[in-house]
This record gives structure tokens, C-alpha cells and sequence, in this order.
């Protein structure tokens, strides 16, 4: 497998990410479309890697309200180590949702000290830190779509996001069912008013793919 897409090993070969792979005792595990991946109360200090597909965290309270927390695409990096404190207990999973191929590796074998002091042991701490950068990134965008007040300006402001690394066309990442858990709102309001952004001429939509009409 080429692992030059994936910017935890970004300036690492191949043949170097495979000897850490074997050093570490990371294991590589493919998932179908809405397969669990982990859960957050048994995944002790792993730390994810989607290297194909995509996926969700879910947040399940205790009154049974689904929340997802976060989206990832390829190259992400999830996992306890790295998540939100969860005080209340809630439970909290990662769902494929698409086909997807996970690398698993423990956190402190990231972050102890090689003993060998190998270069690419040190760039793949470097990648980790700018990754956690990316993360930060983007719960602070999931913070802005929350504070917009209607379903509409959640909507669009998500789709604005997207459309600047996509452009004005592009697929959703996730169903419906999901995006509607992502913003916190009711699944058959937020279709309602898709169809009336369509109806505005703002947006035009067929299953997934979305095209903005107006910025």
C-alpha cells in the first residue's frame, strides 16, 4: 500500500512506514460502510488512522440523543487520546461510513523516545503535532455552525466550508441522517428546508451531491 496521501507519514517512504508499522505493533483493518470502528470506552490509547473511506464519531447520551461529533476523511487521526474529555460517561463510537481501511497504533509508541533515534520516527511526531492542529481546525469550525441560529445558516456555512477545498460542486460526506445529527437538528425539518433552499435557488441537490448556487 502507498502511504504518501496520508499526512501522518508525510516525508516518510513506504519502506519506512512499514518498519514502524512492525516496530510499533500497529495492525491494519478494513471496514463496510456502517461498521463500528472503535468505541470510545475499550480503545485504551489507540490512535486511528483512516487510510481509505471515511467515518463518524457518535456521542450517544444517556436519553438515547445522537450527536456526531466529528467527521473523518483519509488521513485523519482519531481516538481517546486525543478526543474531547467525557465526563458524563456518554458513549462515544467511530462509524465507517463508507468502505474504509483504519491503521490502529498506540500513542505512546508515537510519543516515547526511539531509541534508535530514527529521522522518521521524529517527522512522524512533527506530522502528529500539525495533525492536531488540523483537528483543532476543525472543531472550531463545528463550534461556528452551532452558533448560527436557524437550520438554514448551519447549512450553508457547512456547505461554504466544504466548497473551499471541493469547490461549488461536490459530494456530502455523510447521509442526511447523519449531517442532521451533525448540526443538531431534526432530520425531516432539515430536509424541509433543503428543499426550500432548492426552492430559493440557492442550492441544487440530487442524493448527495451538492451544488451552491449562491454564495
Amino acid at each position: 500500500m502507498k502511504f504518501e496521501k496520508i499526512d501522518l507519514f508525510e516525508g516518510i517512504s513506504d519502506e519506512e512506514v512499514m518498519r514502524m508499522v512492525a516496530c510499533f505493533g500497529a495492525k491494519i483493518k478494513d471496514f463496510k460502510e456502517g461498521e463500528l470502528i472503535c468505541d470510545y470506552s475499550d480503545t485504551g490509547d489507540d490512535v486511528g488512522v483512516i487510510l481509505k473511506g471515511s467515518a463518524s464519531m457518535m456521542r450517544t447520551d444517556e436519553d438515547g440523543e445522537v450527536a456526531v461529533m466529528e467527521l473523518f476523511g483519509e488521513g485523519d487521526i482519531f481516538g481517546e487520546a486525543l478526543a474531547f474529555s467525557n465526563e458524563a460517561g456518554d458513549s462515544v463510537k467511530v462509524v465507517a461510513e463508507d468502505d474504509s481501511k483504519v491503521m490502529f497504533i498506540k500513542y505512546g509508541q508515537i510519543t516515547k523516545r526511539c531509541e534508535n533515534a530514527c529521522e522518521h520516527h521524529s517527522r512522524l511526531v512533527s506530522n502528529m503535532f500539525g495533525l492536531i492542529a488540523k483537528k483543532t481546525l476543525s472543531l472550531s469550525q463545528r463550534i461556528e455552525i452551532l452558533s448560527k441560529k436557524t437550520t438554514r445558516e448551519k447549512l450553508m456555512y457547512y456547505f461554504r466550508i466544504i466548497s473551499k477545498s471541493n469547490g461549488k460542486e461536490f459530494d456530502l460526506p455523510m447521509s442526511l441522517t447523519r449531517l442532521s445529527a451533525y448540526i443538531c437538528a431534526d432530520r425531516s425539518a432539515m430536509t424541509r428546508e433543503l428543499s426550500r433552499m432548492q426552492a430559493d435557488g440557492l442550492i441544487s441537490l440530487n442524493k448527495r451531491k451538492v451544488k451552491i448556487l449562491k454564495a
